[in-house]
C-alpha cells in the first residue's frame, strides 16, 4: 500500500509548494507595481508639511483625480498608494513583503519603529502575515485567536443595535455563558432590559411572585416602603373610583368616616397601652447605649407621626411631608 500524500484543498503538498512559490512571485511584481505608481504619484504631488499649500493652481485632489483617470484605476487607489510609499523610501522597502503588509505597518508613526518593524516578524515566524500586522499596529484581525481578540470581533460586528440585540438575546439564553456573568453585570442588564415601564411591571411581578425573592425583596427598608406606598396608592385610586361611580358612595362615605375615626383612636389608644405595660418593665436596667440609641430612632418616629396626626386631626391635610416619609423609611 502506498503512503497516502497529504493534500491541501484539491491539490498535494507539493503542488501547493509551487503555486505559493509562482504567486509569491506575483505578489513581488504587484508590490513593485504599486510602489511604482505611490513614487510616481509623490513625484507630481510631494507629501508637504501639514498645513503648507503648493504654489501651483492644481490641489492635491485634482492632480490625483487626473492621473487615476488617465491611467484608469480609482482616485482611493492612487491616493492610498501615494501615502503607502511616502511611509517607505525605497531603501526600506521589502521586495519579499507584499504591499498589503507594508500598507499596514505603515501606520506605525515613528520612522525607525516602523522601518525596523517590517525586518522582524512575530517571534517564530519567518513572515508576516496580515493579521499579525494588524495585530502590531492594533487593529481587529481576520481570524481571531486569543479570547480578547474573539471579544473585540464581536464588538465590531455588532456595531449595529439590531444585531447587537439579536447577539444578546441568543447569548443570554445559554446558561453556561448567563452563569459566567457576574452578579453586578446581571444586575445591570436587567436595570437597562427594564427601563422600559411596561417591561419593568412585568420583571417585578413575576419576580415577586417567587418566596423567596420577595422575603429578600422586603427586608430593604426602602423597597417595603414603595411597595406598601403603592398599595395604599391603589387602594386610594380604587376608593376613588367608587365615590366617583358608586350610587351608595354618600351613604359609604358617612359609614367610612366614622371607622376611620374609631380606627385612628383605637390606634392611639393601642400605643399608649403598649407602652403603659412595657415602660415599667425598665425600672432598675440601665440601656446600653446602642440600645438607647435604637429607642430614642423610634420616640423619634413616634413623635413625629403625633405630630402628623395632629395636623391632620386640626387641618385636614394627609400628606406626608419628605422628612416624615424619608424617617419612617428609616433614612
Amino acid at each position: 500500500m502506498s503512503e497516502q500524500i497529504e493534500s491541501i484543498g484539491a491539490v498535494s503538498q507539493s503542488r501547493y509548494e509551487q503555486i505559493v512559490a509562482e504567486l509569491r512571485k506575483v505578489v513581488e511584481q504587484q508590490t513593485r507595481g504599486k510602489f511604482t505608481i505611490g513614487d510616481r504619484a509623490l513625484e507630481i504631488e510631494p507629501v508637504r508639511p501639514r498645513g503648507g499649500t503648493p504654489d501651483t493652481e492644481w490641489t492635491v485632489r485634482e492632480s490625483l483625480v487626473r492621473l487615476a483617470e488617465d491611467i484608469g484605476l480609482m482616485f482611493n487607489t492612487v491616493k492610498n498608494a501615494r501615502w503607502i510609499a511616502s511611509r517607505w523610501p525605497k531603501e526600506h522597502r521589502q521586495a519579499d513583503v507584499s504591499f498589503t503588509i507594508h500598507r499596514i505597518l505603515g501606520r506605525i508613526e515613528d520612522d525607525t519603529e516602523r522601518w525596523a518593524a517590517i525586518k522582524s516578524p512575530p517571534e517564530g515566524k519567518s513572515r508576516w502575515t496580515a493579521d499579525d500586522a494588524r495585530r502590531r499596529v492594533g487593529w481587529t484581525v481576520d481570524s481571531p485567536e486569543t479570547p480578547q481578540e474573539r471579544i473585540t470581533a464581536i464588538h465590531h460586528l455588532a456595531q449595529d443595535e439590531e444585531v447587537a440585540a439579536t447577539v444578546t438575546t441568543d447569548f443570554l439564553r445559554r446558561p453556561q455563558v448567563a452563569a459566567k456573568v457576574s452578579t453586578e453585570n446581571k444586575v445591570r442588564v436587567v436595570e437597562e432590559l427594564t427601563r422600559d415601564e411596561g417591561v419593568a411591571t412585568t420583571a417585578a411581578m413575576n419576580l415577586l411572585r417567587r418566596p423567596d425573592v420577595a422575603f429578600k425583596a422586603m427586608s430593604d427598608d426602602t423597597a417595603r416602603f414603595q411597595v406598601n406606598h403603592a398599595q395604599n396608592e391603589r387602594s386610594w385610586q380604587a376608593r376613588q373610583h367608587f365615590e366617583d361611580t358608586s350610587p351608595v358612595a354618600p351613604a359609604v362615605r358617612k359609614v367610612d368616616r366614622t371607622v376611620k375615626f374609631l380606627d385612628l383612636v383605637t390606634a392611639c389608644h393601642a400605643f399608649v397601652a403598649a407602652a403603659g405595660r412595657t415602660v415599667p418593665g425598665l425600672r432598675d436596667r440601665t440601656l446600653s447605649e446602642d440600645e438607647g440609641a435604637i429607642v430614642h430612632q423610634n420616640v423619634a418616629k413616634v413623635r413625629a407621626t403625633l405630630d402628623w396626626i395632629e395636623t391632620a386631626v386640626d387641618t385636614g391635610k394627609v400628606d406626608m411631608d419628605d422628612e416624615l416619609a424619608a424617617m419612617l423609611r428609616g433614612e
